[in-house]
């Protein structure tokens, strides 16, 4: 087992890595910028090193600036928790090359999931269903409408150059095609100098569900269930729950047995999700692989009573995994509590606590590092907390997350507490109906 661990991160996840590390009897060495000196990673770690200015370039991505803490504190692995250095694989060659342990995936791994058009011509080697489309760009009229036939419609085209919407089209039947071709290559044209096309079936209605997986040095794999993150602002995920609303024994059994696929194809070493979306018909496709622990790992461990920061370190100090795959044994859900002011446009809303109330009672979870006086710095992510709620059942979980989220008071910054309460309160929300375009009609009171 590894005798010490430095962490390269900070905030929540730094904090969350070290509890585990302390409850395993492994050492552990936190990593900071100079705006983060008074965070609580900084104080729980068994030492601390200054690695940095404020600037994530200059401290938490800086790679010479962590192997040097790391080669003088002795560390003997890095952690390197989500975002910054978590999914870069010439970091994990870097530790590979100076015999320190990376504790997630090889850089082989993540290579082949880190690039998309890669990642999905592996996925449908290991026979996981990926989102039909054009090899390349679409050449004619003609071709575009013998592929839309063979797809089935809905279908839609996308400008290769394209973002923001523009060269884009939905189409429901042969007869509109040739239109949809014209308009969209004429705005792709003078939008990006580039009017090149190509197709994909339109998925109707998704849902954005992921299965959370684990796999061994020696091959074996294993699902831990599914987590539905289809409540999402600008791709970024407000809320997590499991078991999903939309999901059945069929669809789950389905998807855990393509997501190990998944797994097992690039010999997957770690604790990692792979993501899918799912149309209203609950047909699914893969999405992307994340090869590291998720921001929303906690409801799965909630529900299936495993430390998963644990199973990452074993995993990477040579312990096998049992192979046994999981389910929910009970209903979580998850708040991503950001200092964000709701009512203008979610403009981040650094500064100091003046008054904190972390909530409590059974079945209520906090995983923070801020406290009353802590000042937020301006430089990093806005999430500040998240809030973990499990429940016998779904509709208790929702009961429970509102009474949290009354008890949480964050007193000197705005936060989305007001945003993550009216949630609760909606009625298509409670009813398990969302998509990932939920919050594009939500109005906020």
């Amino acid at each position: 087992m590894f005798k010490k661990i430095l962490i390269a991160n900070r905030g929540e996840i730094a904090l969350r890595i070290i509890r585990t590390c302390k409850e395993m009897g492994i050492k552990t060495v936190a990593v900071y910028s100079t705006a983060d000196r008074d965070s609580l990673h900084v104080r729980f770690a068994d030492e601390a090193v200054c690695i940095g200015s404020a600037q994530s370039r200059d401290s938490y991505l800086s790679m010479p600036r962590i192997m040097a803490a790391a080669e003088v504190t002795n560390a003997d692995a890095i952690h390197p928790g989500y975002g910054f250095l978590s999914e870069n694989s010439k970091f994990s060659a870097l530790c590979r090359d100076h015999g320190i342990k990376f504790i997630g995936a090889t850089p082989e791994q993540i290579d082949q999931m880190g690039d998309k058009s890669n990642a999905k011509d592996t996925m449908k080697k290991a026979g996981v269903p990926t989102i039909p489309g054009s090899d390349g760009l679409l050449e004619s009229i003609e071709q575009a409408k013998k592929l839309a036939v063979e797809m089935g419609f809905p279908v839609i085209i996308k400008a290769t150059a394209g973002g923001g919407g523009r060269g884009m089209r939905i189409i429901w039947s042969a007869d509109e095609v040739e239109n949809a071709w014209n308009s969209a290559k004429q705005e792709a044209g003078a939008a990006f100098g580039n009017d090149g096309l190509y197709m994909e079936k339109y998925i109707e209605e998704p849902r954005h569900i992921e299965i959370q997986v684990a796999g061994d040095q020696y091959g074996t794999v294993c699902h831990l269930s599914e987590r539905d993150c289809s409540i999402q602002r600008r791709h970024q995920k407000l809320l997590e729950e499991t078991p999903s609303p939309f999901m059945t024994d069929e669809l789950r059994e389905k998807m855990g047995a393509a997501a190990k696929a998944a797994a097992k194809i690039i010999q997957y070493e770690g604790v990692g999700t792979v993501e899918f979306l799912v149309d209203k018909h609950r047909n699914f496709y893969f999405m992307e692989m994340n090869t590291r622990i998720q921001v929303e790992h906690p409801v799965t461990e909630e529900v299936i009573n495993y430390d998963l920061v644990k199973e990452q370190i074993l995993i990477a100090a040579g312990v096998p995994i049992s192979g046994t795959d999981y389910l929910p044994t009970k209903a979580a859900i998850e708040c991503r509590i950001n200092a964000e002011d709701i009512y203008n446009n979610f403009r981040p809303s650094p500064g100091k606590i003046q008054v904190l109330h972390k909530p409590g009672g059974h079945g209520v979870r906090v995983d923070s590092h801020i406290y009353a006086g802590y000042s937020i710095p301006p430089y990093y992510d806005s999430m500040i907390a998240k809030l973990i709620v499990s429940a016998q059942t779904r509709e208790e979980a929702i009961v429970k997350m509102e009474r949290a989220l009354q008890e949480f008071i964050i007193e000197g910054i705005h936060t989305t507490i007001p945003l993550h309460l009216q949630l609760m309160k909606d009625p298509d929300f409670r009813a398990g109906n969302f998509t990932t375009k939920f919050m594009e009609t939500f109005k906020i009171q």
